[in-house]
């Protein structure tokens, strides 16, 4: 059944005549009688009772101009949808926060890109650099906040953010009344880390800043920030924490201390597939990352 065909039935139910219609639709009234004929036989039942004064539809003709309407705006409506998302107007995103930023720069582009594009669906989880990294490559993921050090020959990263790195100490440790701490202060400091696997890269980066040349006493694992801090409060150990995470916790019982210089820092980036779709490229865009080269 031809789409173009409901159309002229839509039509000449909301003129009455062959004539008005023919003439709204730009074509010949022969034509248009042609078509309708056509449709007729397709369906195997008389739509239109032609009279000298105009036509009528008859109890068919009825319910098949009610149908079509309903498949006209169907097709229409996902017409419309597809174009929107063809320009990057509407669809779905979905991304991954990493769970040591799930606030701060991460999500004020999350937050201003609602705003810009509020057609389109955020798809919004939390994960470690390394699930974020895994379920990107499984197709689950449009784009992932992560750690960097990266490598990621299949996948685009590009940096956003660099964040200090604090050290947490217990508020009755003798270092919280250091203005700051020196690496030679904390080589023998039992240390509360979280697992190396959920982000490789950074770790290394952390242990390289803060333990250069030696290994750092770690004696207990905790799964985010917020359990790191609240294992210091208890004074389990000290633990290094980006900036805008470990000021958002404020736990009691610890205090922040910034090392001496140079003070180390990890980076914040997004990892995105090398080939983005437009919705994609709306918040690349707004990230300013569109062409950016792989780093790490």
């Amino acid at each position: 059944m031809e789409v173009r065909r409901l159309r002229y039935l839509v039509r000449l139910a909301e003129h009455g005549s062959f004539t008005r219609a023919a003439a709204a639709l730009h074509i010949a009234q022969p034509a248009l009688s042609q078509q309708i004929r056509l449709l007729e036989r397709e369906l195997g039942a008389q739509l239109v009772d032609r009279r000298s004064t105009g036509i009528a539809l008859t109890q068919v003709g009825e319910v098949a101009v009610a149908e079509a309407r309903h498949v006209l705006d169907r097709l229409d409506r996902a017409e419309r949808n597809i174009r929107e998302a063809a320009t990057g107007r509407a669809g779905q995103l979905r991304i991954a926060y990493t769970r040591s930023a799930p606030g701060g720069v991460a999500a004020d582009l999350v937050d201003r890109f609602r705003v810009r594009h509020p057609a389109i669906e955020l798809a919004l989880t939390t994960g470690w650099t390394a699930r974020n990294i895994a379920d990107l490559r499984a197709g689950s993921l449009d784009a992932a906040f992560v750690r960097p050090p990266l490598d990621l020959p299949d996948l685009r990263c590009g940096a956003l953010a660099t964040e200090e790195l604090l050290l947490v100490v217990p508020a009755k440790h003798p270092l919280a009344s250091a203005r700051t701490v020196r690496r030679e202060q904390i080589e023998d400091e039992p240390v509360v880390l979280w697992p190396r696997e959920n982000a490789p890269g950074m770790y290394d980066r952390i242990v390289d800043q803060l333990w250069p040349g030696s290994s750092p006493r770690v004696v207990r694992e905790e799964p985010d920030d917020e359990q790191l801090v609240r294992a210091v409060a208890d004074d389990a150990g000290i633990a290094p924490v980006p900036a805008p995470r470990a000021r958002t916790l404020r736990t009691r019982g610890v205090r922040l201390k910034h090392l001496s210089a140079p003070r180390p820092a990890v980076e914040l980036a997004l990892a995105y597939h090398a080939d983005p779709g437009p919705v994609l490229g709306q918040f690349l865009e707004l990230c300013g990352l569109p062409g950016r080269r792989a780093i790490g």
